[in-house]
């Protein structure tokens, strides 16, 4: 049979249907998923651009948002207390700030774990001793660890505040499953975590009033940080080489006109 004429016969027809039934099978959930989606709010960040920076001021409300809200549930397993100073923390401060917390050491003499009060050498504790611990205390379902969380989404800061922001009621005759909350920035619109926060739920020692969507941009500011904390370097050395590119571009263009300048 010619190859023009096999492709027509009725077994490999039915090949081919078969596929695109399967395709479209498999398709469609992603298809109405992202019929479904709804674009993320684009906030204004410090840190973006070139020439972008972190504002102290603001990762430390960042960081007060998470201590006294976000770490009822959620770790920061790559957090040590004693980065804390990169965000304006003296010393002294940093050492007040891990004393409050308890740590486990050990063991001791006896052979014994034991809690001490933290030290700035310290990694930040989390809610939980262990993922069973945290899953069981939540129904099932498992707080993601809070450090890496900007890099690991889709959408980075602008998807962590849209998801903070993002509560609301179900829509008339969404069925919404049993303990879940719906949001709607969030794929499927239905997510375990309860509306984390709420107006005046903690008090800046800057005056900034306390309203959701300055919490939120400042945790998720906290929490870019805490993902990328040499950010600001990165971008001070990425200008510095493309100021020497530039002056090295002129440098070359200059001697390349003189070196040809007898010929031409």
């Amino acid at each position: 049979m010619a190859p023009e004429r096999r492709w027509r016969s009725p077994e490999m027809l039915k090949h081919v249907f078969a596929a695109m039934a399967l395709s479209t099978v498999l398709l469609a959930p992603v298809l109405v998923r992202a019929a479904d989606e709804i674009p993320l709010p684009r906030q204004e960040w410090s840190f973006e651009g070139v020439f972008g920076t972190y504002d102290l001021a603001s990762l430390q409300r960042g960081f007060q948002v998470y201590k006294e809200v976000c770490s009822v549930c959620h770790p920061v397993k790559h957090l040590y207390f004693r980065n804390l100073a990169e965000i304006g923390y003296n010393e002294d401060e940093v050492k007040a700030i891990a004393a409050g917390y308890q740590v486990t050491d050990g063991p001791n003499d006896e052979g014994q774990m034991y809690q001490r009060p933290g030290r700035p050498s310290d990694p930040v504790p989390g809610p939980f001793p262990n993922d069973q611990a945290a899953r069981a205390a939540n129904n099932g379902a498992l707080p993601p660890d809070q450090s890496l969380i900007v890099k690991a989404r889709p959408g980075g800061p602008n998807y962590v505040y849209a998801i903070l922001t993002g509560y609301k009621e179900a829509p008339e005759g969404f069925k919404m499953l049993e303990g879940m909350n719906y949001n709607e920035f969030f794929a499927g619109h239905q997510i375990a975590m309860p509306p984390p926060l709420s107006d005046n739920s903690v008090t800046f020692a800057d005056g900034t009033p306390a309203t959701v969507p300055q919490m939120a941009h400042d945790v998720t500011s906290f929490l870019t940080w805490a993902a990328e904390p040499n950010l600001d370097d990165r971008h001070r050395i990425g200008f510095k080489v493309i100021m020497f590119l530039i002056v090295a571009a002129g440098v070359f263009y200059a001697a390349k006109r003189k070196i040809w300048a007898p010929i031409h």
